[in-house]
């Protein structure tokens, strides 16, 4: 009896300790399927028939400069600033030769509400035009605005009278599509590397635009005066001497039109949700030792951050957007109130300059930012910061202005290289401002948010651009029937407002005003 009992506690033992290895093994072996799993998940998946996976995938397997991407931001960036820019040189004239102003000092009044009206229409569409680039695409929203430009600044540059100019100015506004969509595009096509070059290239495209825009509006604007041997006073371009700059600015839109044609949609199409859980399933098929499939898609989609946020409680979002309002409202006023000031007469405090100078001016302005952003910002974004450059350029755009009255004293040579070197400064540092904080408004929001987000930055952007010409033209005809008074007398005034707008600008990129999202 012993012998047997002996033996089956021996057999018991080893069974147990059998058990127990088996549990030990069977333990680390659901642990290390469990981690096998998560990784599963957590891989990419690309859906076919998606355009936005697509784009993904292109972007992980490509190495290397986009430059395919970067120009069709290029191009069409330049299409939207072409009509917005080429205004300026001769917007005063137009004015004066439509016979509504009573007094010639009243002619930067009626200018102001002329460039407020694109700015007014577009912010009464922007976030329209946001929320249908979120639904149906950027691309197509993209296009409208490429065909807008080809019909509405046609129509503009056959004005008739002034009001057939603020209407065909405010429609082109209104159907102004392309800032804010190709805002997330530059965002979303390209690696993250490559994200500043990206929002970087709207910028300088816009500087590219300040050169060509008043390079055609001083030059081609009254060309039957200018150019009596090519453009006779009986033709379309005598009768309409401002056509024929919009002309050559419709043609380029019409044929961004149908460049973009073959632009990459980067919107995705699918539902990423229900998508990850229907791909998860399949490589979660068997359950082990407990181990539950669903719970840990459950567990790793719940550790995901959050897409559905509200855009109204994005503080880091609104709070970029509200910095860009105030800088974008100093630009407006500043570009609006420049181009009346170089052309107003010297007794009034102006430069007495004609449109050709005017564009000159302005060409060689873009052109130094062009070379700015090509060269130098995406170096000083990864050094500084984009927050840092804002208040930098902020900064040094004050002391700038306060010296523009004393540029007026000037004559000959030092007037044209001073105010060539002052213009040239001050378009850098906006762009530089206006660059760093697009970049901070599209990573405070996520992929299906962005259109959206644009849309707002656009509508609030556009309100504040609208006040800007018109609050200028305003204060611009008030400081000029101001020339023999104490405090601040003439054009001191303008430049002495400007700087207060800026320094309040600059207060405001501060904590706890402008907030950076956590990452």
């Amino acid at each position: 009896m012993a012998p047997r009992f002996n033996l089956f506690c021996l057999l018991l033992k080893n069974l147990l300790l059998s058990i127990e290895v088996c549990t030990f093994n069977s333990y680390f072996v659901y642990r290390e399927m469990k981690e096998e799993q998560r990784e599963v998940l957590l891989k990419k998946v690309y859906h076919g028939g998606c355009p936005g996976c697509r784009v993904e995938h292109l972007k992980d397997t490509q190495r290397g400069l986009p430059v395919r991407q970067l120009f069709f931001v290029w191009i069409v960036v330049l299409c939207n600033a072409l009509p917005i820019s080429s205004l300026f040189p001769y917007l005063y004239f137009m004015i004066r030769d439509f016979n509504i102003a009573k007094t010639e000092k009243d002619i930067g009044y009626y200018a102001g509400y002329a460039g407020a009206s694109y700015m007014f229409g577009r912010a009464l569409t922007s976030i329209l035009w946001g929320m249908v680039a979120d639904r149906y695409g950027r691309k197509p929203v993209i296009l409208v605005g490429t065909a807008s430009v080809v019909i509405f600044n046609t129509l503009f540059g056959l004005s008739l009278n002034y009001w057939m100019a603020i209407s065909s100015r405010f429609l082109l506004g209104s159907m102004s599509t392309l800032l804010g969509p190709i805002m997330a595009y530059a965002t979303e096509i390209f690696r993250e590397e490559y994200q500043a070059l990206g929002l970087s290239t709207i910028n300088t495209a816009w500087g590219v635009g300040l050169i060509i825009g008043p390079a055609l509006g001083g030059f081609l604007a009254q060309p039957a005066e200018k150019y009596p041997n090519i453009f006779s006073k009986e033709s379309i371009f005598g009768r309409f001497p401002y056509f024929l700059p919009c002309l050559c600015t419709s043609v380029y839109a019409f044929g961004i039109t149908i460049a973009c044609c073959w632009l990459q949609e980067t919107l995705h199409t699918h539902n990423e949700n229900d998508k990850l859980r229907k791909n998860s399933y399949n490589a979660l098929e068997a359950p082990f030792c407990g181990f539950n499939a669903e719970e840990t898609v459950n567990e790793i989609e719940a550790n995901k951050p959050t897409s559905k946020e509200s855009l109204i409680k994005n503080w880091p979002l609104l709070s970029s957007i509200f910095v860009y309002c105030v800088f974008s409202l100093h630009d407006m006023a500043y570009s609006e109130i420049f181009s009346l000031w170089a052309v107003s007469p010297r007794k009034y405090g102006g430069l007495s300059y004609s449109t050709d100078d005017v564009g000159v001016v302005l060409a060689i302005s873009g052109f130094g930012v062009l070379v700015f952003q090509l060269s130098l910002y995406p170096y000083l974004e990864k050094l500084l910061g984009p927050i840092i450059i804002c208040r930098i350029a902020g900064v040094l755009s004050i002391p700038l202005l306060a010296i523009y009255p004393l540029i007026a004293m000037l004559s000959g040579f030092s007037l044209s290289l001073a105010l060539n070197c002052a213009s040239a400064m001050k378009n850098v540092l906006s762009v530089s401002i206006g660059t760093g904080l697009i970049i901070l408004q599209n990573r405070a929001v996520e992929q299906h948010q962005r259109g959206a987000a644009n849309g707002i930055t656009m509508t609030t952007m556009s309100l504040f651009k609208a006040a800007g010409p018109a609050g200028g033209g305003v204060i611009f005809s008030w400081a000029q029937g101001r020339q023999r008074a104490a405090f601040f007398p003439g054009d001191q005034m303008i430049f002495f407002i400007l700087n207060v707008v800026e320094a309040i600008a600059v207060l405001m990129t501060f904590k706890p005003f402008l907030v950076r999202r956590s990452q």
